[in-house]
């Protein structure tokens, strides 16, 4: 039988351990309460480690858990006990980059916070259902932020008049039809 990676969850919290964004992929956690629990079992476990410089390693409750952390917030990836570390660390820093990038290196609660759709959409681009789709951050970066090939941009940072333009153009074309 082949073998395939597989993630059991991602989340990052904040400084105190609270969530700022999570995404579960497996049942091993019935309840919101219990992948509360989780979380705070893990952070408890991990906050006085330091893992500011590179991602650190440790398996908790039969979970390879894999975590770095920049500013006041905690990246976590984990997988089953049997899962690849290296593998998992690909996840994880496919996930800080795209972040990094997205935030403009400005990667603190507060920004995050407010850009809590883009982080969501980073995880979807990342793992879908367990399954590890990309883990090039400038690549998830790219398609969460919209840019095509085409040379079309991202919404934000278009002009107001721009915007308009394609606008415009697109209306046009399907009028045209």
């Amino acid at each position: 039988m082949d073998y395939c990676p597989r993630v059991k969850n991602i989340f990052l919290l904040d400084s105190k351990g609270k969530r700022v964004a999570a995404k579960y992929y497996a049942d091993d956690w019935p309840t919101n309460s219990a992948k509360l629990a989780f979380e705070e079992s893990i952070f408890t476990k991990t906050q006085k480690t330091n893992a500011r410089n590179e991602a650190e390693v440790t398996i908790i409750d039969g979970y390879v858990i894999i975590y770095k952390f920049i500013e006041d917030l905690h990246f976590f990836v984990t997988g089953g006990d049997e899962e690849n570390e290296l593998i998992l660390d690909a996840v994880l820093q496919g996930f800080v980059d795209a972040i990094g990038i997205l935030l403009r290196n400005n990667v603190e609660k507060k920004t995050a916070q407010e850009n809590l759709d883009l982080i969501l959409l980073c995880l979807d681009e990342i793992v879908d259902g367990g399954i590890i789709l990309e883990t090039d951050g400038n690549a998830v970066a790219e398609k969460v932020k919209g840019d095509t090939s085409d040379g079309s941009s991202y919404l934000s940072d278009q002009t107001i008049s721009q915007a308009l333009a394609m606008a415009r153009q697109h209306l046009t074309r399907s009028l045209l039809k």
